[in-house]
């Protein structure tokens, strides 16, 4: 299977599975976001936020492909462009991390990985960026897609729980102090951008200096 991965734009919004394309759970507060529903502009009010947030601070989420078909995304931002966060029991955020808000991916594709290439990718952004982590709202509850993603799933891809809650914890994945894990990510992610190095060249170290000057792949 032939596997890309795309910056989230206005263009391919729209490739968001339902609900997912006009949900507006992150990007508003519960109040506001009820408001929206009941006029029916959640759609609009999605394409708002991404558009400023685009000029902002360029790019907040990833959408992977496999044989030109999307099969998941991934959407992520600094705490103050997601007023949820302040719903939940375990905020606030960490001011050096960048929130992994949500993402899914398509049932088709699942027990495929897709779900840790997806966190790769926006990992890889982060560091680029200066942040030093990610972290992310975990359901300990989760029984089906929804808004905030399995906690089992968190863990599993290498975040650790640093607020602890029943329902809601919140999770943490450190980029500079988690060396091989960076090391793959690149490696994954250079591998679906189509930048892989020959495989009689060693890859080079990686250092915290490389992945915050390194120019994206993609």
């Amino acid at each position: 299977m032939a596997r890309r991965l795309e910056p989230l734009t206005l263009a391919n919004l729209d490739e968001l599975p339902v609900p997912c394309r006009d949900c507006v759970f992150w990007e508003l507060d519960p109040v506001a976001a009820k408001q929206a529903a009941r006029t029916g502009d959640t759609g609009l009010e999605k394409e708002a936020w991404l558009s400023q947030l685009l000029l902002d601070w360029g790019s907040a989420g990833v959408v992977l492909y496999v044989d030109d078909e999307p099969a998941g995304f991934a959407v992520y931002a600094p705490a103050t462009y997601l007023p949820r966060i302040q719903a939940f029991p375990t905020a606030p955020v960490s001011p050096d991390a960048v929130v992994l808000a949500t993402g899914r991916i398509l049932p088709r594709y699942l027990g495929l990985g897709l779900g840790k290439i997806l966190v790769q990718a926006v990992a890889k952004d982060v560091l680029k960026r200066g942040f030093r982590a990610v972290e992310a709202f975990g359901d300990s509850r989760w029984d089906g897609p929804g808004c905030v993603w399995p906690t089992e799933f968190l863990v599993a891809v290498g975040f650790g729980v640093v607020r602890e809650h029943p329902r809601n914890p919140r999770l943490r994945l450190d980029l500079r102090s988690a060396i091989t894990w960076r090391s793959e990510m690149e490696a994954a992610v250079e591998r679906l951008m189509g930048a892989i190095r020959p495989e009689h060249t060693p890859p080079a170290p990686v250092t915290v200096r490389d992945a915050l000057t390194r120019t994206p792949t993609g």
